[in-house]
């Protein structure tokens, strides 16, 4: 690879599109893709190449990054891809794409001649933003100098899961640590409703628990969207987290573990989607406590 290796951002919604400007402030060479266009376009502006298509993105690119909708969205794009992909190229594999596929993109990635590494990152729009990630990645130790200067980039810090990426063991690491976000994200929305039918100030509720063991400021950030009507933009869609909320369900089923609270907050987020919230912050999953949205 060269001094500055040429990276290639397949999806460039809210998190990609951070990362891909991180990764041209860091001085790698980008191409960018995006199914719409017009999401990646911007990114010229800081550096980026704007392709057409997966193909021409990831020609002869050292790197290549997802950062997708889902698991099977990858391996469609990837599959769209494959026509310019070079043997040998490193795959950091970012999209929270859950277990059951590990398998499938492993073998995808050894079918040709792919270094895969199960990278997830923890992390919203912000600290996206800022390079202030936490990516969780695991693969092969070998090679790891490639992409540890592309994770350095878009992250604070990298913590290593372990050698083996089918196993999906960073990927299973995401989908705890999401299965706390999202949980805390719903107890907000509903704390929120309780004290509005209940005709409590909410202000009051965090004053009762302030400084105590039961203060967080994640109950006071996402609770702020809510009050202040700051849901838009997203730091992390309602749309994403039913998504994430439902591949947290599917784990524990396929464990012999049920999750009833993952369960009921995915379909929170679908009543939130479906009344036309689906673009805005997970917080607005507060919606789903009412039939119709709140005024005031």
């Amino acid at each position: 690879m060269t001094d500055k290796p040429t990276v290639s951002v397949l999806g460039t919604g809210i998190m990609g599109a951070a990362m891909a400007r991180n990764l041209c402030r860091a001085g790698f060479a980008v191409r960018v893709w995006n199914r719409t266009r017009e999401k990646a376009e911007p990114l010229a502006d800081d550096g980026a190449q704007v392709a057409g298509t997966p193909a021409e993105a990831v020609e002869g690119a050292d790197v290549v990054l997802t950062m997708l909708h889902d698991g099977n969205t990858v391996l469609d794009v990837m599959r769209e891809a494959a026509p310019g992909l070079r043997p040998g190229a490193v795959w950091a594999q970012c999209t929270t794409a859950g277990i059951d596929l590990a398998a499938d993109l492993a073998a995808f990635a050894a079918g040709r001649g792919l270094v895969l590494y199960d990278a997830p990152v923890l992390g919203t729009r912000q600290p996206a933003e800022a390079g202030q990630l936490t990516v969780l990645a695991a693969g092969p130790e070998e090679g790891r100098e490639k992409v540890t200067p592309v994770f350095d980039a878009v992250g604070a810090k990298t913590l290593w899961t372990g050698d083996d990426p089918g196993a999906g063991s960073a990927s299973r690491l995401k989908l705890v640590a999401n299965s706390w976000v999202l949980a805390a994200t719903a107890a907000t929305g509903e704390v929120l409703a309780l004290a509005k039918a209940l005709g409590v100030d909410p202000h009051t509720f965090f004053d009762l628990i302030e400084g105590g063991p039961l203060d967080m400021g994640y109950l006071r950030a996402k609770a702020a969207l809510v009050l202040d009507g700051k849901l838009s933009p997203a730091s992390f869609a309602v749309a994403t987290a039913e998504k994430d909320a439902r591949l947290i369900v599917e784990a524990g089923e396929g464990n012999g573990v049920r999750l009833d609270v993952a369960a009921a907050t995915a379909e929170r987020f679908a009543r939130a989607a479906a009344q036309g919230h689906a673009d805005e912050d997970m917080a607005a999953a507060y919606f789903a406590s009412f039939d119709e949205k709140p005024r005031g």
